[in-house]
């Protein structure tokens, strides 16, 4: 408890999944958190489930002008900014051959160009308030190939790279903020549960499924807690890094069978 005390976040994509178990987590630990999404009916939901520790903000991540909106609103009501958690994605059933251009300009445009805003406009904000801390949640779909998700794996890869930059930035400027990026494999997340059906909606299938069928989902918390690591200032000397929470998944070939009892 109090990991996160007087400590102000933002949170995009919060309104279920990943982002929603990070913002019940900050509040938990003393944070005023702002839960940004475009589920409106959700994220109104998840804030007032949370109580007076929460609000929720209407945000489209690709457009610019609205993150200057979000980073002056909260600067405004609540004087400073600590934590950012650039968590909103979407992913794209398709392959480098079936993906379209529109498909893969979503993608792209959401988890990179979000990812881009978000990083430029809190640091100066971050460093008016006396420094803080960056979370990208990237994916383990950068580290390794995964064919059915070509532009979700185009994105990943380009929030890590923007992460080391990011760091880079701040650190050589003598800016006391920090940047990393979260790594998971498949999460029990609305966005995971629905892929299988998408897939097979797409027409689409893998080229060599497991004979033992998918690897175990990990859990919302298993994220939440390693962000708030990040978050905190326990992780004050991590920067550039990138976290892999994805018990062995993408340093193991093929099937990861579920944990012992």
């Amino acid at each position: 408890m109090g990991r996160l005390k007087g400590k102000v976040a933002i949170i995009t994509g919060a309104a279920k999944g990943l982002g929603e178990a990070d913002a019940r987590l900050f509040a938990v630990e003393g944070a005023t958190v702002v839960l940004t999404d475009v589920d409106d009916a959700n994220g109104v939901r998840v804030a007032e489930e949370i109580g007076s520790a929460a609000r929720f903000v209407h945000q489209d991540v690709r457009d610019e002008a609205g993150w200057e909106r979000l980073i002056a609103d909260v600067m405004a009501r609540e004087g400073r900014l600590d934590v950012l958690v650039n968590n909103a994605g979407v992913v794209e059933p398709g392959t480098i051959e079936t993906t379209t251009a529109e498909q893969y300009q979503f993608v792209m445009a959401v988890s990179a160009d979000g990812t881009f805003f978000g990083c430029k406009h809190a640091i100066p904000a971050m460093r008016a308030s006396g420094g803080g801390s960056i979370i990208n949640l990237a994916s383990i779909a950068s580290l390794q190939g995964e064919s059915l998700v070509a532009a979700y794996c185009a994105a990943k890869g380009a929030v890590e790279a923007l992460t080391r930059a990011v760091a880079v930035h701040c650190a050589q400027a003598g800016m006391n903020i920090r940047c990393n990026s979260v790594h998971p494999s498949g999460m029990d997340t609305p966005m995971v549960q629905s892929f299988g059906r998408r897939v097979f909606e797409a027409g689409l299938a893998p080229a060599n499924p497991s004979p033992h069928g998918a690897s175990p989902l990990g859990a919302p918390a298993d994220i939440a807690n390693a962000i708030l690591f990040l978050a905190s200032d326990e992780s004050r000397f991590i920067n550039g890094q990138r976290l892999v929470v994805d018990n062995s998944m993408s340093v193991t070939a093929g099937y990861v069978p579920a944990a012992r009892p």
